[in-house]
């Protein structure tokens, strides 16, 4: 397979981009806090490397931060998309072993295969679209359109159509429809202070602090607080789970024109457009010759895989890619494979007792969740926004499909992202054409 960029497959001008320093902004609009700087990495030489000679402290370590930094912040939308769904805790406990073990095979798999340090994790944007559109459908509906997002991801990535759907939806109308998506987890930051005011301004406070000084462990930091100072407030009932693994629950697919509109085109779109570009960005950022056919394809076959226990969907991580992908991981850009691996063993480890995750979890106030999932996906909120209205010419568009987006509206059991969506594309060609 060809693992060098193809003509016609370029989403922005970072995409692809070995060549280019600084921030890395990717087509979600998140912006990547290190200073990546482009390495000559040779894969897919034909050179076979020993796992016990290429191991390391630093390699080790990065997967385990990776996971963290996953589990800390993310998981939090995670629950709050599967409260929307009105999701018992059998299900939100599959739910999570299925996007943890998903993740960490793939991770693990690839990165071993390829010698690279690939990196695989849930949608953080997939699910918040999901916290305002779940309960819209039956769950075996949801879970029909999460495998049918799943096959098309796949189908997209082994063709090499990829690259050519991305580039048929302008990236500010995207990007306006992720930002109308996200809004309300940023407004519920401050909608949350005046039922818990000193938890949500401490906890807020406190992210920004570990955002100006280490912004990798800013939102594990704000949860930290945040769980302080809710025991000194509001309370801390928390409740851990049976200690055993998780019983993953097979929930039979039904499928809906419906849901189908409303779950699968936005998630597939938000997979492609929001994960997996900036992913392969980042990995090519560093100078590894990613292979999109084989990752993209992979990672939705997996995903397919475990649909049916509830997974929407597991793709290319782009953020917590930069933690094993990057000179932290190890010098040797050769070595930082091992990240990977370390990476997929834990997601594995982790998500096999996804019961006590979600028991724990739930026993979080509801101020604090509000608060901790809004600092999680702030960098993704703000991205988006600038994104979005980053061309004069296609702003009228992007505000058109982020209020939309924004909006929570619902039309023949559709959700607002695909609306968001639709109504965007309906003002670029309308401008378009009359300005042609």
């Amino acid at each position: 397979m060809d693992a060098h960029p193809r003509p016609g497959l370029q989403v922005g001008p970072e995409f692809f981009s070995g060549a280019s320093e600084g921030p890395l902004r990717d087509t979600a609009g998140m912006t990547d806090e290190l200073t990546i700087r482009p390495e000559t990495t040779s894969t897919g030489s034909g050179e076979r490397r020993s796992l016990r000679r290429d191991a390391s402290g630093p390699a080790l370590l990065a997967g385990l931060v990776c996971v963290a930094v996953s589990f800390s912040g993310p998981l939090v939308v995670v629950l709050a998309a599967a409260s929307a769904g009105r999701l018992d805790t059998a299900h939100t406990a599959s739910w999570i072993w299925a996007v943890a073990i998903g993740s960490g095979v793939s991770g693990f798999a690839l990165s071993w295969w390829t010698r690279t340090p690939v990196i695989t994790a849930w949608s953080t944007p997939g699910a918040a679209l999901l916290v305002t559109s779940l309960g819209d459908y039956p769950y075996r509906e949801a879970v029909g359109a999460f495998l049918v997002s799943a096959a098309v991801v796949a189908l997209f990535g082994v063709t090499g159509w990829f690259g050519r759907l991305i580039a048929a939806v302008p990236v500010g109308i995207v990007n306006a429809m992720l930002a109308g998506i996200l809004f309300s987890f940023g407004a519920g930051i401050f909608g949350a202070v005046h039922g818990a005011p000193v938890l949500v301004v401490g906890s807020f406070a406190a992210f920004l602090l570990a955002r100006r000084f280490a912004p990798r462990y800013a939102v594990p930091v704000a949860l930290l607080v945040g769980g302080v100072l809710a025991a000194l407030t509001v309370g801390l009932p928390l409740h851990l789970g049976p200690g055993g693994p998780t019983v993953p629950v097979l929930t039979v697919p039904a499928f809906s024109g419906a849901a189908l509109v409303g779950l699968t085109l936005p998630l597939t779109i938000v997979a492609l457009a929001s994960q997996n570009a900036p992913g392969l960005g980042v990995m090519r950022a560093f100078g590894y010759r990613a292979d999109d056919r084989l990752l993209i394809g992979s990672t939705g076959v997996v995903s397919m895989l475990m649909a049916p226990f509830g997974s929407p969907g597991v793709n290319l991580a782009a953020i917590t890619a930069a933690i094993c992908s990057g000179p932290e991981a190890h010098p040797d850009p050769r070595r930082r494979y091992v990240a990977g691996m370390s990476s997929g063993v834990l997601y594995v480890l982790v998500g096999s007792f996804g019961g006590v995750l979600v028991s724990l979890f739930t026993g979080l106030p509801k101020e604090l969740i509000a608060v901790i999932a809004g600092v999680a996906l702030l960098a993704s909120l703000q991205g988006s926004l600038a994104a979005a209205v980053a061309e004069e010419r296609g702003r009228d568009a992007a505000v058109v499909t982020f209020l939309a987006s924004a909006s929570g509206m619902s039309l023949f059991g559709i959700g607002s992202a695909f609306w968001g969506l639709l109504f965007g594309l309906g003002t670029h060609l309308v401008l378009g054409f009359r300005r042609a």
